[in-house]
């Protein structure tokens, strides 16, 4: 899918920031946070680059990791549009490059909670070092 169209099914007109956000999110193939945009969207300033991550959430087009580094991380939501619990996955953590790696193809465990207990997100990463650190 085109980023336009990426833009347009999640209600969002192309506008040409937008489309750099994404085009570099797609490009890294992996989560990125905020500051790894800002430094490879030499050309966009950081507000621009936060107000674009916030209303992609709130649109579902993109979600946020958490995976324990300090730094919130931004990848592709891989249905636009879906909500936050839709789309979970675990991630993997490289503790040498500070890269962080979706696990597409696993889900996220189910946890029995107690009584009363709801779950409305959940984060699951597991550190360690990733094939070009461990060598």
């Amino acid at each position: 899918m085109e980023i336009e169209e990426i833009l347009k099914s999640a209600g969002m007109r192309p506008s040409p920031v937008r489309v750099l956000v994404v085009r570099e999110i797609k490009r890294a193939g992996r989560p990125v946070s905020s500051l790894e945009l800002e430094r490879a969207l030499e050309t966009v300033d950081r507000s621009s680059i936060t107000r674009t991550l916030v209303l992609f959430s709130a649109k579902g087009l993109v979600h946020s990791v958490d995976d324990g580094s300090g730094s919130v991380k931004y990848e592709l939501c891989h249905h636009p549009g879906c909500e936050k619990d839709e789309d979970l996955h675990p991630h993997f953590h490289c503790t040498a490059c500070g890269r962080t790696f979706c696990i597409e193809n696993e889900s996220i465990p189910s946890v029995a909670l107690p009584q009363g207990f709801t779950a409305v997100s959940a984060n699951y990463v597991i550190k360690g070092l990733c094939p070009e650190c461990h060598e």
